[in-house]
């Protein structure tokens, strides 16, 4: 099997570390990276400071063979990481005439004078060599660098805004990696499942994962509401791979299939998508309303994150009031009176009204207390119910969450969309 290859990320920047951005550099990086054959070992983020990026850069040379650096490379004083490189690999700074064009080009285009700063961005560490950035005027680098008489590593300095990073990677560094080393293939097959714990999860499947050939590896992925199973095979035989992973799904399916809604890059909304158009009459989908109190419009939003939605999705209601649920969704006064808002009761004439008011196929429904606020000794915070109503029945379901307001609104979502998918499949 070709050796393995390895890889090291370094985010550069003090605003990362100090939270005020989200880094998702380095996501999208290891899933590229993969893509082409290459294990990420490790990803570090360092903030402006000379001796601590110093330090990231040594230490990353002992553990890979591809050091990748992200940020640090505008005009201003706080930007130090081409100053830093020179140091570490010992050499000058000298002005790239290339890079120097397109700095002047681009500001030239926007009708902008250019300043001795704007100039410095065609500055490169000597034995750079030069990556075009199309969408702005910090350079990327390339560097071939060894330490006495080891193998050398290479070294990509990229900006650290998304876009400009992502389009040189794409279009510069990865073809360029793909032919300067010989790399083993790397493939991923993702299993996602709902409404089973982890621990759950293991256990019933324990066997099989011991049994898995030592080229191929599970990881469990655990989110709100489900469990991602992630296979993960190495070798130099794509459709090999692509075999092997098929057999191991087909071996593990018959133990986890009620708990499995999709596989890859499938999300539970667009598998319901798929169902309610799959289940409808001479190429209509069946259609679908929503009846929202605790969850604020969020089973909504996510059904409507899917192109295409309004063909099979015909509207909400967020009943936050009694009256609205009186009023809009029939709901009987008598029956929040005697049970609350909260109760299997209501729930239930929720889900019916929603899909009678707005006329649909299927109506779902929510209603809880989410917290942090409104819990009594009987219905403490996290207390939901949930509900499915069809023409044939009325599911309802009691959760029992937790304290905090954001999870419980999470949770209830993805249990709610559950439920909507199992009844498709088993009364529709």
């Amino acid at each position: 099997m070709t050796n393995t290859i390895r890889a090291e990320v370094i985010t550069i920047g003090d605003e990362i570390l100090f939270g005020q951005i989200t880094d998702t550099n380095t996501a999208w990086l290891g899933t590229e990276l993969t893509n082409i054959g290459v294990r990420v070992v490790r990803k570090t983020s360092v903030g402006d400071q000379a001796d601590a990026i110093l330090q990231s850069l040594h230490e990353a040379h002992e553990r890979a063979d591809i050091i990748i650096i992200t940020g640090g490379l505008g005009p201003t004083k706080d930007d130090i990481t081409k100053k830093i490189l020179c140091t570490y690999f010992g050499v000058g700074m000298v002005r790239n005439e290339t890079a120097l064009a397109l700095v002047t080009g681009f500001f030239e285009k926007r009708g902008r004078a250019m300043t001795d700063l704007n100039r410095s961005q065609a500055d490169l560490p000597a034995n750079a060599v030069y990556m075009q950035n199309d969408w702005g005027t910090a350079p990327g680098m390339w560097f071939e660098y060894a330490k006495a008489d080891e193998p050398k590593r290479v070294y990509v300095s990229l900006p650290g805004v998304p876009f400009e990073m992502k389009h040189l990677m794409t279009n510069r560094i990865l073809p360029r990696l793909t032919q300067h080393f010989e790399t083993p293939i790397i493939k991923h097959k993702m299993i996602r499942t709902v409404g089973i714990g982890e621990s759950f999860l293991a256990e019933r499947i324990e066997a099989w994962e011991d049994g898995l050939p030592a080229h191929i590896k599970l990881a469990y992925l655990p989110s709100f509401g489900g469990v991602k199973l992630r296979l993960t095979a190495t070798g130099d035989d794509n459709t090999l791979l692509d075999r092997e992973l098929a057999e191991q799904v087909d071996k593990v399916m018959p133990l986890i299939t009620k708990s499995v809604y999709g596989f890859d890059g499938d999300e539970l909304e667009t598998v319901i998508g798929q169902l309610l158009r799959d289940k409808g009459v001479g190429g209509k989908p069946l259609t679908l309303g929503v009846a929202e109190s605790c969850t604020g419009g969020y089973v909504s939003a996510q059904i409507t994150k899917v192109p295409g939605a309004s063909a099979y999705f015909w509207g909400s209601v967020v009943s936050y009031s009694n009256s609205v649920k009186e009023k809009v969704l029939g709901v009987k006064p008598e029956t929040l009176q005697q049970f609350g808002a909260v109760s299997e009761e209501t729930i239930r004439e929720m889900a019916e009204g929603v899909r009678t008011a707005l006329g649909t196929d299927v109506g779902i429904a929510t209603s809880g207390i989410a917290g942090p606020d409104g819990g009594t000794p009987d219905k403490p915070v996290g207390t939901i119910w949930i509900a499915c109503a069809t023409s044939q029945r009325t599911t309802t379901r009691l959760l029992k969450l937790g304290q905090y307001r954001d999870q419980n609104i999470q949770l209830t979502t993805n249990y709610l969309l559950n439920m909507l998918r199992e009844e498709l499949l088993n009364e529709l």
